[in-house]
């Protein structure tokens, strides 16, 4: 199953996310971590996700860019948990020490949709961070809409489709799915 899981920020997607992964679990089960840390706040976020994966059996691959090159790493017959498109955006987008990168929201959707048609048993976190009533500078606007367009096209490719809303789940997408 291709499952799609978005939601607030720090409200327990990763978390969620393991769980369906590890229920999904078919050969070995990888952690694709897509973050790169640039302050002590992504240390503890890395930190605290290494812990509560521990005992898991999850195989961790950093992916922080180029999210296809992830095919080359590993058997695609196994599980997948790949948390989060948001980082991805951002190391895609504002690369350490380069020019802000606006091409990155096409390369991110043609790569994403190539990792799911090669893997079968995937769970793809995102945040949910686009819909407030807010309205932020030109290039951080340009980033939510960039975000909101890649989770549409990967909602869109996905089987299922789950939102953590205060810890619970709403399906969006996927009849019949139980997500206890």
């Amino acid at each position: 199953m291709r499952i799609f899981v978005s939601g607030g920020c720090k409200n327990g997607k990763s978390f969620y996310a393991q769980r369906l992964a590890k229920r999904q679990q078919a050969g070995a089960l990888y952690y694709v971590a897509t973050m790169s840390a640039v302050d002590t706040e992504d240390d503890k976020r890395i930190l605290r996700h290494r812990h509560e994966r521990e005992g898991w059996g999850f195989v961790t691959l950093e992916q922080p860019t180029c999210i296809e090159g992830l095919l080359l790493k590993c058997d695609c017959g196994g599980s997948f948990l790949l948390d989060s498109l948001t980082a991805l955006l951002a190391n895609e987008m504002f690369p350490l020490g380069g020019d802000v990168d606006l091409r990155a929201e096409g390369r991110i959707i043609d790569g994403l949709s190539r990792v799911i048609k090669e893997i079968e048993n995937i769970v793809i976190v995102s945040d949910y961070i686009y819909s407030d009533a807010i309205v932020y500078d030109p290039l951080t606007e340009q980033y939510r809409k960039s975000l909101a367009e890649i989770d549409r096209a990967a909602a869109e490719q996905c089987d299922i489709v789950v939102e953590i809303v205060y810890s619970g789940a709403v399906i969006h997408k996927g009849e019949g799915f139980y997500s206890g």
